[in-house]
C-alpha cells in the first residue's frame, strides 16, 4: 500500500559519496592495545566511576554509574585490566579532556554473565531504568538517554489509545559519506525490527513507520524481507522509501514527511503521539532487552580521504587512528571529523577515542576538503531563509549574532536551529554561519551559567546574612534570660525599668548585703569571746 508522503520546506541536494564505503560487509576490528572509554557519553550527568586502577574487569561490566535519570551507564567494552581512571582528551572540537576509565585488554574479550529481560512483565518504569543501566542512548548523533524517550506522554494528540499514534524509525541517513545505518538495515534488519516491535509495545504505538531515503534501495528491500518474516507481528510495521533531500533524517523533517505532522517551537512531538529513534537505536534496545547485553559498541563509517572506505564494528574506547589504519589513510592526512561534512566537528587529535557519537570517521585532506573561500559580507539575498528545514531567518540570526545581540537573535529562535549546514551550503558569501550561531548558542549558556552562579553566590549571602542575625538575637535572648535569673536570685523585680534602673538595683543589693555583714561584726575592741 502506497503511503501519502509531506515534504518540508528547505533542505538541499550535496552529493552523497555513499558507493565507496557500501562495497563490501560490516566488519569487525581486532582489539586495541588500549582502550580509553569516556565516562560522559551522553546528554545528562556525568556518570560516577566504580572501578580504580589495577582492577580486572570483564566485558560488558558496569564501569560508571548513572548519575540521575538523565544520564546513562558506561561498560568496559572488553575485558582486562584498569590502567588508570583519569583525564583524557574527549573526542569533541573543544579539545578539553572529561574523566575517562583505561583499560588494557587481556585478549580474552571475556563476557559477565548476560541474561535477557522478561520485559513483558516488568513494569514500564522498570524496563526503562534497566535502558538507562544498560547504557541506551540515541546513536543517530544526540546520545539522548532512550529511557526517557521510551515513557508515552499521556494523552497524545490523534491517538485513539491515549498513547502513541506513530513511532518512527529513522533509517533516513541523509548526511554525505555516513552509510552506517544502512549497512545496519542491510545486514541486521530482522533484529531491527524485533526491537522495534518491543518499542512498539512499550510504547502503545498504533503504528511503526520506517523512513528510509530512497537512494538506500538495498535497505529498503531488506527491511520490507523482514518485515514479512515477523508475520502478525510486522503487521503495524510500514517500510517507506522517502525522497533523497538533506536533512530529511532530522527527526522534524522526518516525522512531518511521514505523518504530515509539524511539531511547534517549544512542543514535544509526543504531545502530537509521535515518537522518532534512530535504526542503531532500537537495534541496541533489542540487544540489551532480548540478549541482556549493554551498549558496548557501534557501526562507524570510515570515509573520505582512505584507500579502503568502509563500515567498522568498533568498540567504544578505540583511539581513531586505530580505526582508521584499517582502512588505509592516504599520506595527505590532515583532519579528522567526527560525523559528516555537513555538521562534523574536527577533532583535536587523532588518538580521540570512539564514543557513542561517532556515527563516522571522515578523514580529510586539502584536496578533498580544501580551505573556505573568503568571508565576505552578507548581501541578504535570503537564500539561507529558502534552505533552511526549520523556517528560520539565518541571515538575521547571524547579524544579531555577529554584533553579540543575543537577545535578539533569541527573538529569531536561535535556539530552534538545528545546526543542519544548509544555510552555510547554500550562501554565496562563503559565510561560515552555523559557526556563528554556535558561538551565539555557547555566549548564551555561558552567561546562563554565571547568572546561576552569580545568584548562587547571593542566595548563600543573604543566608549567611540572616544567620547571623538570628544568632545575634539568640544571643541577646539568652543574655536577657540569664539577667532575669540573676535578679530574681538577688531578690529584685525582673520588671523593673531598663538598663540603668537594673545597675542601680544592683549596687543598692550590694550595699545593703554589706552593710548587713558590718552590722553583724562585734564592736572596735571587743573580742569575740
Amino acid at each position: 500500500m502506497l503511503r501519502r508522503l509531506f515534504a518540508f520546506n528547505g533542505g538541499v541536494k550535496p552529493p552523497t559519496h555513499k558507493s565507496s564505503s557500501t562495497r563490501a560487509a560490516i566488519a569487525t576490528l581486532p582489539l586495541p592495545p588500549e582502550l580509553v572509554i569516556p565516562l560522559h557519553q551522553s546528554i545528562g550527568g556525568t556518570p560516577r566511576p566504580l572501578v580504580r586502577a589495577g582492577q580486572h574487569v570483564l566485558k560488558g561490566q558496569l564501569i560508571g554509574a548513572a548519575d540521575g535519570n538523565i544520564s546513562a551507564a558506561i561498560h568496559a567494552s572488553t575485558s582486562g585490566r584498569v590502567v588508570a581512571v583519569e583525564a583524557r582528551v574527549m573526542a569533541h572540537a573543544s579539545g578539553l579532556s572529561t574523566l575517562c576509565v583505561v583499560i588494557a585488554p587481556d585478549g580474552e574479550d571475556a563476557w559477565v554473565e548476560c541474561r535477557p529481560v522478561p520485559w513483558r512483565s516488568l513494569p514500564g518504569d522498570q524496563v526503562r531504568d534497566l535502558l538507562r543501566d544498560a547504557g541506551i542512548v540515541g546513536l543517530g548523533g544526540a546520545v539522548f538517554p532512550s529511557h526517557l524517550k521510551l515513557k508515552p506522554g499521556p494523552g497524545s494528540r490523534g491517538s485513539s489509545k491515549g498513547g502513541l499514534r506513530h513511532l518512527v524509525i529513522n533509517g533516513a541517513e541523509c548526511e554525505p559519506f555516513i552509510t552506517c545505518d544502512d549497512m545496519q538495515m542491510r545486514e541486521q534488519a530482522n533484529a531491527i525490527l524485533a526491537g522495534a516491535t518491543i518499542m512498539g509495545e512499550l510504547l502503545g504505538a498504533e503504528e511503526i513507520l520506517v523512513g528510509i531515503e530512497d537512494n538506500k534501495p538495498e535497505a529498503v528491500a531488506a527491511m520490507q524481507a523482514a518485515s514479512g518474516r515477523l508475520g502478525e507481528r510486522g503487521g503495524r510495521i510500514q517500510i517507506v522509501a522517502v525522497p533523497t533531500r538533506y536533512p530529511a533524517g532530522g527527526a522534524k523533517q522526518l516525522i512531518r514527511v511521514l505523518t504530515g505532522i509539524e511539531v511547534p517551537h517549544g512542543e514535544r512531538s509526543t504531545d502530537y503521539g509521535v515518537q522518532c529513534f534512530n535504526t542503531g537505536t532500537v537495534f541496541a534496545i533489542h540487544e540489551a532487552l532480548e540478549k541482556g547485553r549493554p551498549l558496548l559498541s557501534r557501526i562507524v563509517t570510515v570515509a573520505g580521504n582512505v584507500e579502503r572506505p568502509g563500515n567498522y564494528e568498533v568498540l567504544f574506547g578505540t583511539p581513531m587512528d586505530y580505526v582508521v589504519a584499517r582502512a588505509g589513510p592516504k599520506p595527505d592526512t590532515d583532519r579528522f571529523i567526527m560525523g559528516g561534512p555537513m555538521m562534523g566537528y574536527a577533532m583535536p587529535s587523532r588518538q580521540v577515542p570512539v564514543v557513542k557519537a561517532t556515527n563516522c570517521i571522515l578523514v580529510g585532506s586539502p584536496a578533498l576538503f580544501p580551505p573556505p573561500a573568503p568571508e565576505m559580507p552578507c548581501i541578504r539575498c535570503g537564500e539561507c531563509a529558502k534552505a533552511c528545514p526549520a523556517d528560520l531567518q539565518p541571515f538575521e540570526m547571524y547579524w544579531h549574532s555577529r554584533a553579540k545581540s543575543f537577545g535578539k537573535a533569541q527573538e529569531y529562535h536561535l535556539f530552534d536551529c538545528i545546526e543542519c549546514g544548509c544555510c552555510t551550503y547554500v550562501c554565496p558569501s562563503h559565510i561560515p554561519l552555523v559557526d556563528y550561531f554556535r558561538f551565539a548558542k555557547s555566549e548564551i549558556w555561558a552567561r546562563e551559567r554565571e547568572k546561576d552562579s552569580a545568584d548562587a553566590a547571593r542566595d548563600r549571602y543573604e543566608f549567611r546574612q540572616h544567620r547571623e542575625e538570628r544568632e545575634k538575637e539568640e544571643r541577646a535572648a539568652r543574655l536577657a534570660a540569664k539577667a532575669a535569673a540573676t535578679k530574681a536570685r538577688i531578690g529584685i523585680d525582673p520588671s523593673a525599668g531598663g538598663a540603668d534602673t537594673d545597675d542601680q538595683a544592683l549596687i543598692a543589693a550590694a550595699i545593703r548585703r554589706t552593710q548587713s555583714a558590718t552590722t553583724d561584726l562585734p564592736p572596735a575592741g571587743e573580742s569575740g569571746t
